[in-house]
């Protein structure tokens, strides 16, 4: 019978890791969840530790302000998956994984760290603009450390949470899709990859004792969702038997009105950019240091952007 890593989620009542929990549980791995002792009155995010609890996993206290408690919790599991955030509009706490990098570098028995990413390959986008690219630096400094302390490791590029892409019909400060007009980002065209938050997590979960994942980058680029926003828009057309009114907004625009916004909202702006624009995330080949989810694990029914979309009619 084979034996499952122990797993670790830090950052587990968060939008991806209490997804990254669930996927956990229901892959068998005994799992631990790390939680603040200043979580104070967010009641919210007890009764989720909580229900977890009641499945199974263990509640471990720590936090990132008590080294101690860090190496302390790392040491009962083999595999450690952070989740902290990384979005501005939230918070960017991407660099306080570096105490993580110092935990595990000392406590010497995590086989495996999946550091907080899932989005785009920061390792792809040396000539980001500012401000957003600060981002993907951050991740740049947290990979150096880990690959210094000579810790294994996975990444994992989720590309496109649909959530925030499909629901707004890649329209940036959109979660809803219209009924009656979307403004199309330069010629629509540049293809992106959408993934639903609960794959995200599955496909990351089966990394975890996969030797073929180890000191490699996952790509989750499920083939039927690689799309343009002009088929995103005709899918969302289709479902409601309605073609949506259309304007653009060209790079020009886009960038001048960027530049009104505060710093969070730029940084969020600018990763929209390089995706809708440009076509970041499609305009490189995965290699020999990569893998793709979807191939590696077909048994995984990844949900298609059609039926995601099914859910807001």
């Amino acid at each position: 019978m084979e034996i499952k890593s122990k797993v670790l989620v830090i950052g587990g009542t968060g939008y991806l890791g209490k997804r990254l929990v669930k996927a956990s549980l229901g892959q068998g791995h005994e799992t631990y969840i790390l939680y603040r002792p200043e979580i104070g009155v967010d009641i919210e995010k007890v009764q989720l530790i909580l229900s977890f609890k009641e499945q199974g996993a263990h509640l471990v206290q720590g936090s990132f302000n008590d080294q101690r408690s860090l190496v302390d919790a790392v040491k009962l599991v083999d595999v450690v998956i952070c989740a902290v955030s990384g979005v501005h509009i939230r918070s960017h706490q991407i660099l306080l994984q570096l105490k993580l990098v110092d935990a595990i570098k000392e406590a010497g028995n995590v086989k495996r760290f999946l550091p907080s990413e899932f989005g785009t390959d920061p390792a792809k986008m040396e000539n980001a603009m500012e401000p957003g690219r600060v981002t993907f630096d951050d991740k740049m400094v947290v990979r150096k450390a880990i690959e210094d302390a000579g810790i294994p490791f996975t990444y994992v590029s989720a590309n496109c949470f649909a959530g925030y892409f499909l629901g707004g019909l890649c329209q940036p400060g959109h979660i809803i899709p219209s009924r009656e007009h979307v403004s199309i980002l330069g010629n629509g065209k540049e293809k992106a990859i959408y993934v639903d938050e609960d794959d995200i997590a599955m496909y990351t979960i089966k990394t975890v004792d996969d030797p073929r994942t180890l000191n490699k980058t996952l790509y989750i680029r499920p083939p039927n969702n690689i799309l343009s926003q002009r088929e995103v828009v005709q899918i969302w057309e289709k479902l409601i038997g309605k073609e949506l009114r259309k304007s653009t907004i060209s790079s020009e625009e886009f960038l001048a009105c960027m530049r009104e916004q505060d710093y969070a909202e730029q940084v969020g702006l600018t990763h929209y950019y390089h995706v809708c624009y440009e076509g970041c995330l499609t305009n490189f080949e995965i290699g020999d240091e990569g893998e793709e989810a979807s191939e590696l694990y077909p048994e995984v029914k990844y949900t298609t952007v059609e039926k995601y979309m099914k859910r807001y009619l």
